[in-house]
């Protein structure tokens, strides 16, 4: 629009008063006579830029037509309850307030009104109807809400830490324990083992004991009161073969001699550097030989039994002193030391 078009003429009126009418305060006298106002171009301001005044929003926003500000405003409800709600719950924030243009009031044909335009007081879409102190415990509970949420997250890791390091100590002890089980296990067995074995040495021991004994019974020393001088194998030019072929039982002339064992007399005379010598066959073959005696008393074919007297101790034959002179020979005719054949049979020269 260029201008304001000129109002249409109008007949003046005078005011009619009478005395009757009732005004409050009473009758005024101060008013009126009243005349016609005929708007003009030179009395009426132009309105700049062709546009009615609107104004202005606050914070800078440009204002627009009812219609564009209406749709803005549905437009912005939907989005600042969608966005803000969205932003509240998942952040924590204090809701975005969004701002409603500041209408003017516009008659039917478009022109201002002769109210001055009021301001829509802007009012965030996320919070309507929400007080601050409401608004502050929101955010407030949201962060507690949060803070909640980190704090139990923290635990949770805490307790995953923890039970992993349990886990492991467990583990470690039990391996431990494993160990320990294992190594006790093994020390007792080795040690009910070496028990075993020390058990079954004894117990061998005193069967041999028990044997030697028995044997003992059976097997006698062929004299008392002696000394051993030489021993079976012993090298020296004394003897012919060039070694001692058995042991010597150096004791006085008259010393009695006894059959070590039960057998029959096989030989008994003169022997050559043997002097005066008897042998003794036991029942398993093996032989006995008595050398250098003084005196013989049995006969060939004589049975004897253990401790029998044979003869006596003499220095007969080729000998340096009176002794006895003692060899065993077994089955087959080989020489064997006697020390230790009368030891096997349970005896202790």
């Amino acid at each position: 629009m260029a201008s304001n078009r000129p109002a249409p003429g109008a007949p003046f009126v005078p005011a009619q008063r009478t005395d009757d009418t009732v005004v409050y305060g009473g009758p005024r006298t101060d008013e009126g006579p009243w005349e016609e106002w005929n708007p003009t171009a030179e009395t009426v301001r132009p309105v700049r830029g062709g546009r009615h005044r609107v104004a202005k929003q606050r914070g800078g926003l440009a204002r627009g037509g009812l219609a564009r500000s209406s749709t803005v405003l549905g437009v912005g409800v939907i989005a600042a309850v969608g966005a803000g709600g969205m932003a509240t719950a998942q952040t924590g924030k204090p809701p975005v307030a969004i701002s409603l243009p500041d209408l003017a009031t516009f008659t039917d044909d478009g022109e201002d009104t002769a109210e001055p335009a009021t301001a829509i007081e802007a009012t965030p879409l996320s919070s309507l109807g929400v007080t601050p102190a409401d608004s502050e415990q929101g955010t407030t509970d949201a962060g507690e809400a949060l803070r909640a949420r980190i704090m139990a997250q923290a635990e949770s890791q805490q307790e995953q830490l923890d039970t992993k390091a349990t886990e492991a100590l467990l583990a470690a002890a039990e391996k431990e324990a494993a160990e320990a089980a294992e190594k006790a296990e093994q020390e007792a067995r080795e040690k009910a083992a070496a028990e075993k074995k020390k058990a079954e040495e004894e117990a061998a021991r005193k069967a041999e004991e028990e044997r030697l004994a028995e044997l003992a019974r059976q097997f006698a020393l062929p004299t008392s009161s002696y000394t051993l001088t030489s021993t079976y194998g012993q090298a020296g030019s004394l003897w012919s073969s060039g070694y001692h072929t058995g042991l010597d039982f150096a004791a006085p002339t008259g010393t009695l001699i006894k059959a070590v064992h039960s057998g029959t007399i096989t030989q008994a005379g003169w022997d050559g550097s043997y002097g005066y010598k008897t042998v003794l066959t036991l029942d398993d073959g093996t032989e006995i030989w008595y050398a250098h005696q003084s005196s013989i008393s049995v006969s060939v074919g004589q049975q004897v039994t253990t401790g029998d007297v044979i003869g006596r101790v003499g220095a007969t034959g080729n000998v340096t002193g009176a002794h006895l002179h003692l060899e065993v020979h077994t089955g087959s005719g080989g020489g064997v030391d006697p020390l230790a054949w009368l030891r096997g049979k349970g005896l202790n020269p």
